[in-house]
């Protein structure tokens, strides 16, 4: 079973969120919170595999919480549950160790996928979130004098020629079933891909990896 924590100050959003994820037979809810100190307290207190974190509650909020859980629950994902809006909020969660972004509108498909994503290790871009990273990090690298740019490029130059392809989709928030329909190739293949390339670039997750796929200039035009 994956174990779920969930955070977020509306009670009726996480009753919600709750109903929604009962449909998975390999998902369980196994604790809630309503503010940050609480996400924390839970996740010592129980084993949890990912963590459904509000952006912004009252009170002690996720992006405080997310080095935290990270610190109390390593191996545990953190996604963070945004809405339109909160883009501001992008580049600080990343930097704290977040491993993903969610729209709260998404659809429960896509939230139930998005666990089960998070849970294998995978780091999760909404697709309707993707664009605001994006724009986060163009707006932050606009403003960075320290060589980000370069940095990138000589980080990705130890990637063949089909990592590259694979870091640029991954950079565009695509998971790997759809990197391995787009260069028509197996879904395996490309896990292994990105393995590879996590390992080549020193990064702890797809996020980070996005990142460095965008300040590397791989990415497309949000």
């Amino acid at each position: 079973m994956i174990r779920v924590l969930l955070v977020d100050d509306e009670v009726l959003v996480r009753a919600g969120i709750r109903l929604v994820l009962r449909h998975a037979d390999d998902i369980e809810v196994v604790a809630e919170a309503g503010d940050g100190d609480e996400a924390v307290a839970e996740a010592t207190r129980v084993p949890v595999d990912v963590v459904l974190l509000d952006v912004r509650m009252p009170g002690s909020g996720g992006l405080a919480a997310v080095q935290r859980l990270k610190q109390a629950r390593p191996m545990a994902a953190v996604l963070m549950l945004t809405t339109f809006g909160n883009e501001e909020y992008v580049a600080e969660a990343l930097t704290a160790g977040a491993d993903g972004f969610l729209l709260k509108s998404s659809r429960p498909e896509e939230l139930i996928g998005a666990v089960r994503s998070a849970a294998g290790g995978e780091a999760v871009l909404s697709p309707g979130v993707t664009g605001h990273v994006l724009r986060t990090l163009r707006e932050s690298a606009a403003r960075d004098n320290t060589g980000a740019a370069a940095r990138a490029r000589e980080l990705i130059s130890s990637l063949t020629d089909r990592e590259r392809a694979v870091l640029a989709l991954l950079g565009n928030g695509m998971s790997n079933a759809e990197i391995a329909g787009r260069l028509g190739v197996e879904t395996g293949t490309v896990k292994a891909h990105v393995g590879r390339i996590l390992t080549k670039l020193d990064a702890a997750n797809r996020v980070r990896a996005a990142i460095i796929a965008y300040e590397a200039g791989l990415t497309g035009t949000p």
